[in-house]
C-alpha cells in the first residue's frame, strides 16, 4: 500500500505570522512530499512494501544498503510528528502531569526552554531537537539528518526541525530565533501530552 502525504492538521496560513504560508507550502508540499514519493518508489515491490512507516524504519535501521530508504522513512516520519506538535496561538506553558514532568527533569519550564533551544542551536548542520522519554524520564536529545529517537529505543514527545528549510524563508539564518518562536508560539503542548500520556 503506497504511502500519501498527511494533510496538514491547519491551514496553510494557520501558523503565521511565526511560520508563513509559503514556508508550510515548500516545507510540507515539496521536501515533504518528495520523501513520501521517494520511499513509495524506493519499497514498491520489495518486501517492504506492506509495511508501516515505524517497521521500515526499525527494519533498515543501521543497514548502510539501505540507508536512502531509511532517510525518506523516517523523514516522512519526522516531519509529520513536528506538523503534529505545532498549533495556531500556540506555545506558552504547559499544565498538568507534561508540566510537573518537565519541572522534574529539568528543574523549570525556563530551564527545559533554555536546554531544549540549546540542543536545537548547536546542531551542526541538519537535524532535529527533540523532547523524549528515554529510561522513564524525559531528555532533551538531538539528531543529524533523519535520524530520530525511536532508533534508539526512546519515545518522541516534541520535535522541531533545525533544517535550513524549516525556518529560512522566514528567518534567515537566525536558527536560534527560529527556536525561540517555536517554542513561544507554536507548539501544541496539548499533543505532547497525549505522547506523554501514551509513553
Amino acid at each position: 500500500m503506497a504511502f500519501e502525504l498527511p494533510p496538514l492538521p491547519y491551514a496553510k496560513d494557520a501558523l503565521e505570522p511565526h511560520m508563513s504560508a509559503q514556508t508550510l507550502e515548500f516545507h510540507h508540499g515539496k521536501h515533504h512530499n518528495t520523501y513520501v514519493t521517494n520511499l513509495n518508489n524506493m519499497v514498491k515491490d520489495t518486501p517492504l512494501a506492506d509495511k508501516s512507516l515505524e517497521e521500515i524504519i526499525l527494519a533498515v535501521a543501521g543497514d548502510a544498503s539501505k540507508a536512502g530508504v531509511f532517510n525518506n522513512a523516517a523523514q516522512v516520519w519526522n516531519h509529520t510528528f513536528f506538523w503534529n506538535g505545532m498549533k495556531a496561538n500556540g506555545g506558552g506553558e504547559p499544565t498538568g502531569a507534561l508540566k510537573e514532568a518537565i519541572d522534574a527533569a529539568f528543574g523549570s519550564f525556563e530551564a527545559f526552554k533554555t536546554e531544549f533551544k540549546q540542543a536545537g542551536a548547536t546542531q551542526f548542520g541538519s537535524g532535529w531537537a527533540w523532547l523524549v522519554v528515554k529510561d522513564g524520564k524525559l531528555a532533551i536529545t538531538k539528531t543529524a539528518n533523519a535520524d530520530l529517537p525511536m532508533t534508539k529505543g526512546e519515545t518522541a514527545l516534541l520535535t522541531c526541525d533545525v533544517w535550513e528549510h524549516a525556518y529560512y524563508l522566514d528567518y534567515q539564518n537566525r536558527r536560534p530565533d527560529f527556536l525561540s518562536t517555536f517554542l513561544d508560539s507554536l507548539v501544541n503542548w496539548d499533543f505532547v501530552a497525549d505522547n506523554l500520556a501514551k509513553a
